[in-house]
């Protein structure tokens, strides 16, 4: 077993693309050019201990919050102790993050590519696919709903954490809101996976308490995101976009917390499930 300190705080140590650039376009009825600035995206390749397990396209900010968030999202190791190094390389476009990861973790990864192997092109074909698509997720112990009052205009507060979407558009945002009801912090990316990745990486490197916070969303809300978010141990999510049924039934099978916040109408709780 490595014995090494985790240091998956590690900063980044090359130069990263810029999050967003300027491109010239021309109006459909009128020939004038004019610059408009553009979401940059990048394919960063994830290995752990060697061994690649991932390529996500990304927006080219916070990559080490990414990095962990994704490993702890997706079950690839338990908490961020379990990241022993994190090394990034590659430029423009093409950047590659090394991972070193505990035994224990290590042999857990290699298990699930095991029982992955041989499935075909659509990617959740066979038992054991599926198994990895809906696994066994610890229930949470359940916490009260926020007060109505910590949502009121929260479409509008939003924004502050959301300095790409308001440069450029075309990136979803993920936003931490703590037990006082405070927007804490936010993270933004072009995949709505990605910025909740980059969120929960955040919070675990920085080791804020998630106890009485709850996590919001700009994307609709799927079964991944609540997956990644009862990883983590949040208790509760505020979707901007109505969640799916399936999400649903996860959020009530696992005592998490779901509500949806339209944008004309007042929040709506989905789980836990009403009483009728």
């Amino acid at each position: 077993m490595n014995s090494k300190p985790p240091v998956c705080a590690a900063p980044v140590s090359f130069a990263l693309p810029a999050a967003s650039n300027t491109y010239d376009y021309v109006q459909l009825t009128d020939a004038e050019q004019a610059p408009t600035p553009l979401a940059e995206e990048v394919a960063l390749a994830i290995a752990f201990n060697g061994l690649n397990q991932a390529v996500m396209l990304v927006s080219p900010t916070d990559l080490e919050d990414f990095v962990v968030g994704f490993s702890v999202g997706s079950g690839l190791v338990s908490t961020p102790s379990e990241i022993y190094d994190m090394k990034f390389s590659g430029k423009g476009a093409a950047l590659y993050a090394d991972l070193e990861i505990s035994s224990r973790a290590f042999w857990n990864l290699k298990n699930q590519r095991r029982q992955l192997a041989g499935t075909s092109g659509c990617g959740l074909c066979g038992v054991e696919a599926l198994e990895q698509a809906l696994p066994e997720l610890d229930v949470l112990p359940g916490a009260p709903l926020p007060p109505a009052h910590w949502l009121d205009g929260l479409r509008q507060r939003l924004d502050e954490f959301q300095p790409l979407g308001r440069h450029c558009g075309a990136v979803h945002a993920a936003v931490f809101m703590d037990s006082q009801g405070r927007l804490l912090l936010g993270r933004e990316d072009i995949g709505r996976h990605n910025a909740l990745d980059k969120l929960i990486g955040a919070l675990l490197r920085q080791r804020i308490d998630l106890a009485g916070g709850l996590a919001i969303v700009t994307s609709r809300c799927s079964l991944e995101l609540i997956q990644k978010v009862l990883r983590a141990g949040i208790q509760t999510l505020v979707s901007l976009s109505a969640p799916t049924g399936l999400a649903l039934q996860w959020a009530r099978r696992h005592n998490l917390n779901l509500i949806h916040l339209p944008k004309h109408s007042a929040p709506r709780v989905f789980s836990p499930a009403p009483e009728i």
